[in-house]
C-alpha cells in the first residue's frame, strides 16, 4: 500500500501477528454483573502464541496480545477472531494482574465478524452484562483494555459519533458497527466498550489514530451470534486469520492468510499460513481491500457448502485449486520456458466468453478479445474465448502470445485425450516438439496436458484437455508463449480458467 494512504488498522497488540491491524448467554442464578467501577476486574488480556506468516516478514513464531472481557461467572469471555485464531497456545491475565496466568480454550469464532468466544479455566469470575437500552449517537462510552501489550489497564472516555456504520475492513465484514471517539490503541482489540454504568455497548476492534476514528462491533451484532459461538459453532467462518492484501497502487490482490485454525474447514482443504486466497466460487477476493467479497460468498452459500477456491502460494510460487468442504487443494501445473517474450505490466484482468460461462485471467495487455462460440468438424458447439495483444498475429503465426479456452457441455463424454487432439493435430509439421503428454489435475478439472517447444522456431504451445470433476463439461485450453514474460501469463491462464454451467 502506498505510503501516502491513510489506513484503518485493527487494535491488535504491538507484537501481534504483524497484521497491520480488532442471543443472550445465561448467567448463574443470583450472580450480579460488575458496575462501572468493576470493569477492570472483568477485562482480560490474552496472549496468542503460534506460527504466523505476514506478507512483510514471512513465517515466524509470534506472541501477540489483545484484550477481551468476561460475560459469565463461569469464565466465558469475548474477544476478536484476529486476536486468537491460529494460536498454538493461549494465555490469559485478568484485571491487569500479571502474577496469575490463566489458560483458555477457543470455543467458537468468526473471521467475518471478527468475534471469538473463549472459555477460561475455573469459575467465580466478575463479569459484565449487556446494555439494555438503545445505543444512540452522543451516548457516553468508555473503551477499556490493555494497549500495546502492556499489562497496565487503561480506560478512555468518548461518545458514540455514529450508532451504526459500515464495518468493511481488511480483516472483517460486519453489518453492525459503532463509531466512537473513546480512543483505542493496539492491544485494545477485543476489549469492551461500556456505558457509564459499566454495561456492554460493543466490542472494540479497530482504530485510526490519524483521523481519530475508533470502531466497535455493535452489541446487537454480537448477541445475534454469541449463543452459537458459546456452543462451539463457528459463524461465517472457514477457520482463517486473514486480511485483504492490496498492491502499492491500491489494487486488491486477495485475502492473505496469516494463520489457520487447526481442524477447521480451511485446514482440511489444505490452506496454509502465507497463502493468498484469490477467488472463491468464481468471485475475485479482496477487490476493494476488504473482506467483503469473501464474506459475501459465505453469506450466500453458507460455510458448510462446497466452495471452489483458488489461491497463490508465494513460498512455492505456485497456484492451487480445490474446494472447501470438498476436494483438497491441488497445485496447478506450471509451464517453464526461456527467451525474451512480450513485456507486461503485471496487471491481470478477468475475461469471459460471450455467453458468460467461461472465465479466465489474462494480462491487461492482452486486450484483443474474441468471445464468440465455435463449432468443430463434428458439429459440436464450444463456448470459446481468446485473448492476445493481437489476435490476428496469435491465430495466424507463432510470433504473438495468446490463449484460448473452449468449453462444451455437449462434449462432456469426450475423453481428455480426444479433446486435446483437436488442438495438437498437425503441430509436428510446424516444427513443434512435444515434451510428452502428462496427467493433468488443477483441483477442478482432470485430464491431460502437453507442452510443445520450437513451434515456428521460437514459440512454446501448451494444450490442456480435461473434464470438470463432476463430468458436466469438457474443456480445452491452448496457450502460446514467446518468452519469459509470456510464461507467467500462461501460468496465470492455467491457474484461473473455469466454466460455470
Amino acid at each position: 500500500m502506498s505510503s501516502n494512504t491513510i489506513t484503518i488498522t485493527a487494535a491488535v497488540g504491538a507484537t501481534a501477528l504483524a497484521l497491520g491491524l480488532a442471543g443472550c448467554v445465561p448467567t448463574a442464578s443470583g450472580a450480579t454483573p460488575v458496575g462501572f467501577d468493576g470493569v477492570q476486574s472483568a477485562t482480560i488480556q490474552l496472549e496468542a502464541v503460534g506460527t504466523f506468516v505476514s506478507p512483510e516478514e514471512g513465517g515466524y513464531e509470534a506472541a501477540g496480545r489483545g484484550s477481551g472481557f468476561i460475560i459469565t461467572p463461569d469464565g466465558l469471555a469475548v474477544t476478536n477472531n484476529h486476536v486468537v485464531t491460529g494460536a498454538g497456545t493461549l494465555k490469559v491475565w485478568r484485571g491487569g494482574d500479571a502474577s496469575t496466568e490463566l489458560s483458555a480454550k477457543v470455543l467458537g469464532s468468526s473471521e467475518c465478524l471478527d468475534l471469538a468466544v473463549v472459555q477460561l479455566e475455573g469459575g467465580g469470575y466478575p463479569f459484565m452484562d449487556w446494555r439494555k437500552g438503545d445505543i444512540d449517537t452522543a451516548l457516553d462510552v468508555y473503551a477499556a483494555g490493555f494497549p500495546l501489550g502492556d499489562p497496565t489497564f487503561t480506560e478512555t472516555k468518548g461518545i458514540v459519533s455514529k450508532a451504526n456504520t459500515n464495518g468493511e475492513t481488511p480483516w472483517a465484514s460486519i453489518d453492525g458497527v459503532i463509531e466512537h471517539d473513546a480512543r483505542i490503541r493496539g492491544g485494545n482489540s477485543g476489549g469492551p466498550l461500556v456505558d457509564s454504568t459499566g454495561a456492554l455497548v460493543g466490542v472494540n476492534y479497530a482504530g485510526n489514530d490519524e483521523l481519530d476514528y475508533n470502531f466497535a462491533i455493535h452489541r446487537d451484532a454480537v448477541l445475534d451470534v454469541i449463543s452459537d459461538l458459546v456452543d462451539g459453532k463457528d459463524v461465517l467462518s472457514l477457520g482463517i486469520n486473514g486480511e485483504a492484501l492490496v498492491g502499492e497502487d491500491g489494487t486488491g490482490l486477495g485475502i492473505w492468510v496469516n494463520s489457520v485454525k487447526s481442524g477447521s474447514t480451511a485446514d482440511e482443504a489444505g490452506v496454509e499460513p502465507g497463502d493468498l486466497l484469490t477467488r472463491m466460487e468464481g468471485v475475485s477476493l479482496g477487490a476493494n481491500g476488504t473482506m467483503t467479497e469473501y464474506c459475501d460468498v459465505l453469506r450466500t452459500h453458507g460455510q458448510d457448502a462446497t466452495l471452489a477456491v483458488e489461491l497463490y502460494r508465494p513460498s512455492e510460487d505456485a497456484y492451487y485449486r480445490g474446494q472447501f468442504n470438498g476436494d483438497t487443494l491441488t497445485a496447478v501445473p506450471v509451464v517453464d520456458g526461456g527467451g525474451t517474450g512480450t513485456a507486461t505490466t503485471g496487471d491481470y484482468v478477468t475475461i469471459n466468453d460471450d455467453s458468460g460461462a467461461i472465465s479466465l485471467e489474462v494480462p491487461a495487455e492482452w486486450s484483443d478479445v474474441d468471445g464468440a462460440a465455435v463449432t468443430d468438424g463434428s458439429g459440436t458447439t464450444w463456448e470459446s474465448v481468446s485473448a492476445s495483444p493481437d489476435l490476428a498475429g496469435y491465430q495466424g503465426s507463432w510470433s504473438t502470445p495468446g490463449a484460448t479456452v473452449y468449453a462444451s457441455q455437449s462434449a462432456a463424454g469426450m475423453s481428455p485425450d480426444d479433446a486435446a487432439n483437436l488442438l495438437t493435430e498437425g503441430l509436428a509439421e510446424q516444427g513443434c516438439v512435444s515434451t510428452g503428454r502428462e496427467p493433468y489435475d488443477d483441483g477442478m478439472h482432470t485430464g491431460v496436458w502437453e507442452i510443445f517447444t520450437g513451434c515456428g522456431g521460437e514459440a512454446t504451445y501448451v494444450v490442456v484437455g480435461a473434464t470438470d470433476y463432476a463430468g458436466t463439461y469438457t474443456v480445452i485450453v491452448g496457450a502460446q508463449a514467446i518468452g519469459d514474460a509470456d510464461f507467467d501469463a500462461v501460468d496465470r491462464v492455467l491457474g484461473s480458467f473455469y466454466a460455470a454451467y
